[in-house]
C-alpha cells in the first residue's frame, strides 16, 4: 500500500480564507452554492440563496474541486432570513440544524426545491411528472409562526466533551458544542435533563422518549476503562450501556425496548432499533402509503426493510385472514421485535437479510403490492429490476434521501413503473432533511 503523501506534498490548504460573494441556489445537504470572482465552487452553510455574503472556507484545498465554506458576514440579507432562534446555531457552532435562519415557509420551500432539483437532474423528471405539487407538507402542529422552534425530535443522541459536558457535534467535526438546551428536542427528551448534568467516562448518550407511552430509554457509551456513572435522572428511566469489547447493548436498569404507538397499535421497538424520530411521522407515512396502496383483501404484499413491522401490520390488517405478508429485514433485533409486533398475524412472515439476498430466496413470483423503506443509499438498480418482476399493480416508496429516490425513481422507469403521485413531508424542520412516498404503477396502468 503507498505511503500517504506527506503535508508538504499535498496542495496548500485554503482553511480561514474570505471570498465575498452572491450567493446561488439551494443545494442538497443544507448549503447553497456560490462562486468566486476566479470561478471557483463554494458550498456556503448559514445562507440563503440571493444574499450576497463573507464566505469562509472550511475545508478544501487549492486543488479541491470545490471548497465548503460559512458565511460569517452577512452584506446583503434575504427577506427569508431570521435572527436564529438557537443560540448554539450559526457557524462553528452546532452542526444539527442547518435552516434555524430561515423562516418555517422559506425552509420548505428550500427543501422542494432541492427534491425538485435532484428528481430532474438523477431521474430527468418533473414535478409533473410524478404528479407532486411541489410542496413540502408540514406535520401537524408544526406550521409555527418565524422564531418558534417546533420540538420534534425523540431521540437525541449527545456527544460529550473531555469535561463531562453533553452537547451535540459541529458541522462535519468530532468536536463537541456543549449545549444547555436543544431547542428540536422533544419535551419527553428535554425532560430528562442529559444537558444538566455531568457525564464523566462517558462518549456519547442516546435519549429516547417515546411517543404514545411514557417509556423513556437512555444507552450510555462509556469511553475504555472507565466505569459506568451512577445515572440520576429527572423522571424515571430505562438505562442501557455499549459494551467496550462486543460493542453490544446491555441492560441496566430497566426495559431494553420502548412502546411506540401507530396505526392504533403498539409496537416494541428494541435498544437503537429504528422508529421515525418525529412523533407524528409513522403515523402520517402509514396514511399515505396505505391511501396509495388501497391493499384489498386476499392480496399478497411485500414490506422490504420493514424494521418492527409497520408498514407489515398495517397492510395484514387490510388484506385481511385471506391475505398474506413478508416482511424482510437485515437487523436481527429489529426482526424479533416484528415476530413479537405481530404474532397475532398468521399469515405475516418476517424474514432476515439483506432484502436483495433474502428476496431472489423466497422463491416468490409475484406480488400484488409492495412497500420499500430502504436506508438512506437507497434500494439500488438489482433490487428495484425484481420489485418490478414480480409484476405488482402497486409499489410505495418511502424514501429519506431525496438523491437516492431520484436514482431508484428512474430504475424503475427503465423498469416499466412510473409514479402515480409523490408527496413529501417536512418532518426534521431546521434541517435539510425531508420524507418522500412515492406511489408508483406500471406504466400501462399509469394515469
Amino acid at each position: 500500500m503507498p505511503d500517504a503523501p506527506s503535508p508538504e506534498a499535498l496542495a496548500p490548504s485554503l482553511v480561514g480564507e474570505e471570498y465575498e460573494v452572491e450567493v446561488g441556489p439551494v443545494a442538497h445537504g443544507g448549503h447553497c452554492v456560490a462562486r468566486t470572482e476566479a470561478g471557483r465552487v463554494l458550498f456556503v452553510r448559514h445562507t440563503l440563496p440571493g444574499e450576497r455574503v463573507v464566505a469562509r472556507v472550511t475545508e478544501g484545498r487549492e486543488d479541491s474541486r470545490f471548497l465548503r465554506a460559512d458565511a460569517v458576514e452577512i452584506l446583503e440579507a434575504s427577506k427569508d432570513r431570521i435572527e436564529a432562534p438557537c443560540p448554539f446555531s450559526g457557524p462553528g457552532k452546532c452542526g444539527g440544524c442547518d435552516w434555524q435562519h430561515a423562516k418555517p415557509g422559506a425552509q420548505r420551500r428550500l427543501k422542494a426545491d432541492v427534491l425538485a432539483e435532484q428528481l430532474q437532474r438523477l431521474a430527468g423528471m418533473t414535478p409533473e411528472d410524478v404528479s407532486w405539487d411541489g410542496t413540502l407538507e408540514p406535520a401537524p402542529g408544526d406550521k409555527l409562526p418565524a422564531g418558534e422552534v417546533p420540538a420534534w425530535r425523540t431521540r437525541v443522541q449527545y456527544a460529550v466533551d473531555d469535561e463531562g459536558r453533553a452537547g451535540l457535534r459541529k458541522h462535519r467535526s468530532h468536536e463537541v458544542q456543549p449545549v444547555d438546551h436543544c431547542m428540536i428536542a422533544a419535551p419527553g427528551v428535554t425532560e430528562l435533563g442529559i444537558e444538566r448534568r455531568t457525564w464523566e467516562g462517558i462518549v456519547t448518550v442516546e435519549a429516547t422518549a417515546a411517543t404514545g407511552s411514557q417509556d423513556r430509554q437512555v444507552v450510555l457509551t462509556p469511553r475504555p476503562g472507565a466505569r459506568l456513572p451512577i445515572v440520576e435522572l429527572d423522571r424515571p428511566v430505562s438505562v442501557l450501556r455499549v459494551g467496550e469489547k462486543d460493542k453490544a447493548l446491555h441492560r441496566v436498569h430497566g426495559r431494553d425496548f420502548v412502546r411506540e404507538r401507530a396505526d392504533e397499535r403498539t409496537w416494541r421497538v428494541g435498544a437503537g432499533g429504528f422508529w421515525q424520530v418525529h412523533p407524528k411521522a409513522a403515523e402520517l407515512l402509514v396514511d399515505a402509503v396505505m391511501r396509495g396502496l388501497t391493499p384489498r383483501k386476499g392480496e399478497m404484499a411485500l414490506d422490504l426493510y420493514c424494521g418492527v413491522g409497520l408498514f407489515a401490520g398495517a397492510l395484514a390488517d387490510r388484506v385481511g385472514e385471506t391475505g398474506a405478508v413478508l416482511g424482510i429485514e437485515s437487523a436481527k433485533r429489529a426482526v424479533e421485535d416484528a415476530q413479537r409486533n405481530l404474532e397475532d398475524f398468521d399469515r405475516v412472515r418476517i424474514e432476515r437479510g439483506k432484502v436483495e439476498t433474502v428476496l431472489p430466496r423466497t422463491g416468490i413470483t409475484e406480488a400484488d403490492i409492495v412497500v420499500l423503506d430502504p436506508p438512506r443509499a437507497g434500494a439500488g438498480k438489482r433490487t428495484v429490476e425484481h420489485i418490478a418482476s414480480l409484476g405488482p399493480r402497486r409499489i410505495a416508496y418511502v424514501a429519506c434521501d431525496p438523491a437516492a429516490l431520484a436514482r431508484d425513481l428512474k430504475y424503475f422507469k427503465d423498469a416499466g413503473y412510473a409514479p402515480r403521485f409523490l408527496r413529501a413531508f417536512d418532518l426534521f424542520p431546521m434541517t435539510h432533511h425531508m420524507e418522500c412516498v412515492a406511489v408508483l404503477e406500471p406504466v400501462q396502468k399509469a394515469g
